[in-house]
């Protein structure tokens, strides 16, 4: 029979590139790639000398992914005998090496992949044409560890996190519920922990964490800084621990890291996983980071009390200083949803105040309009602005009250414990300026600047129940990674399906706001307040 011309996949336009063939049943066919670019994931067999050459780099590589395994390490999955699972009826309830996760999935399909970099796609090769792919999250029919042997230790460092206690408890009634896994330890106090003779490990059981998903902090203590590699694995080979699970920020998946590679250059049958824990988001490649959501639905009660503020007095500002280093997904995310909100300024948009277009001007037209504002300000904006601002102005009184410790810290280059830099407060410089400025400009006029700075009290509560399904599912991913043998890894979604990500990916990876996109634009449609990209 003659093919039919309607199914066929693409067709040449005249100016000769490929266009996607529409079909009878207004059917898309697209084809715009043809290799898929499967990011290596470290398993513990990688030290055995009968570990499989082949690469899992590339789908089209081998059948199964590259991940054949020697008898001697591949063990039955528990969950087989699980009475809550009936698995013999469970079609696709395994998770093979070729179920895949890609990283992208809005593409353009009148792009073509040029001739030259379908030609090669190498490990070291960076091919913009080939779509990135990580294997899903998710139970293996064999796993790695032997249960019985199992001895798992779960760490939580850095600043706290809605969200910190319930990783832990769904960490520990995973491990104990789906894999019967005994001896599961809490290390305390961060990385020192680890090494500290002050500090010994909790043994965790599901009835000493069942309620700790309803308590904000991490009962498993935390702390910044006490990063001693080989102290810290040192104390793990010592204390006989297989598997850990790492839960921090930036500076801890940075120490995951050297202790992945530490433990792979003794070559320990020892599994590394971290999870990132971060409530700026500003975490790259997963959709988001634990605790975010919570964070955001507080920041709306603050911004709701500075508008009550700032309404409730004769020429009334709300000063709101949220959460954000680096990136000003709080401050965007909050901004949004409140819609009480006349400014937002975040890290990625540098910002001035006096002269045309500036801060000042738009603040005066809205007092003017409304009688009130409210400015919402990430905590890392306008360091570079601030610290120029200061070079050239004399400092007053209340300034260098509130400014000193940072000063000097920033001028010597200072970072915190955990490497991160001290910032100056860029809540209480903007407070005093837009005094300065509004008694320099309008000296018999009423104003009030009402400051309110949640950071703590954001950082300290419960997750919400958004982020506590997070916590559990992002907790589950990474234990089945983990016994299936994979290490040097982190677990999250990636455009709503969990995948296992490269340690060291993660690691690199930022997830900033992008200014240029709608999101962006949909805050500036909403406040109405100035671009600060150009000062006249």
């Amino acid at each position: 029979m003659e093919a039919d011309p309607d199914y066929s996949h693409n067709q040449i336009n005249p100016t000769g590139t490929t266009e996607p063939k529409t079909t009878r049943n207004k059917l898309i066919y697209l084809s715009f790639s043809n290799r898929v670019k499967l990011h290596k994931l470290p398993h513990l067999t990688d030290n055995y000398a009968t570990t499989t050459t082949s690469s899992d780099d590339d789908l089209s590589s081998s059948s199964s992914g590259g991940f054949q395994r020697s008898s001697s390490s591949s063990h039955t999955n528990p969950l087989e005998d699980n009475p809550f699972y009936h698995l013999s009826h469970s079609h696709g309830f395994y998770i093979t090496p070729s179920d895949v996760v890609l990283r992208h999935i809005v593409y353009d399909y009148q792009h073509q992949p040029s001739s030259a970099s379908a030609t090669s796609l190498d490990d070291d090769d960076d091919d913009d044409d080939a779509v990135a792919a990580y294997h899903r999250a998710g139970p293996r029919r064999q796993i790695f560890f032997q249960v019985s042997s199992t001895k798992a230790a779960i760490v939580t460092c850095g600043g706290l996190c809605p969200g910190l206690n319930t990783v832990v408890r769904e960490l520990v009634l995973g491990l104990w519920d789906l894999y019967s896994v005994r001896q599961i330890f809490g290390i305390k106090a961060g990385y020192r922990g680890f090494y500290s003779k002050e500090l010994e490990p909790l043994q965790l059981n599901p009835k000493l964490v069942h309620n700790w998903h309803k308590i904000g902090g991490t009962i498993l203590q935390t702390s910044r800084g006490g990063f001693h590699l080989q102290n810290i694995v040192d104390a793990i080979q010592h204390r006989g621990y297989n598997q850990l699970y790492i839960v921090g920020g930036d500076g801890t998946m940075h120490g995951a890291v050297e202790i992945f590679h530490e433990i792979r250059r003794r070559k320990l049958n020892i599994a590394v996983t971290g999870i990132p824990k971060t409530v700026d988001n500003d975490v790259g490649i997963i959709d988001r980071s634990f605790g975010f959501q919570t964070a955001v639905e507080m920041a709306q009660q603050a911004i709701s009390a500075a508008h009550v503020e700032a309404e409730s007095a004769v020429n009334g500002i709300g000063l709101v200083k949220l959460m954000g280093r680096s990136t000003g997904h709080i401050a965007l995310h909050a901004t949004l949803s409140s819609r009480d909100v006349d400014c937002c300024i975040i890290p990625e948009i540098p910002f001035y105040l006096e002269g045309k277009g500036g801060l000042f001007e738009f603040l005066e037209k809205r007092l003017r309009e409304n009688g009130h504002a409210v400015l919402v300000v990430a905590e890392g904006a306008g360091q570079d602005y601030m610290r120029r601002r200061m070079g050239m102005d004399r400092i007053n009184e209340d300034d260098a009250q509130n400014q000193k410790q940072d000063i000097s810290i920033r001028a010597a280059g200072g970072r915190d414990e955990s490497g991160n830099p001290v910032f100056l407060d860029v809540g209480q410089w903007l407070k005093s300026e837009l005094n300065k400025w509004w008694r320099r400009e309008h000296p018999n006029e009423l104003f009030t600047v009402k400051y309110i700075d949640p950071t703590y009290m954001i950082r300290a509560v419960p997750a919400n129940a958004t982020d506590n399904l997070y916590c559990t599912l992002v907790a589950h991913s990474a234990i089945h990674g983990v016994m299936a043998g994979y290490t040097g890894f982190v677990s999250g979604p990636v455009n709503g399906n969990y995948a296992y990500i490269p340690l060291e990916e993660v690691a690199k990876a930022k997830n900033e706001v992008d200014t240029r996109d709608h999101k962006w634009a949909w805050v500036r449609s909403v406040t109405n307040q100035p671009d600060f990209q150009t000062k006249s």
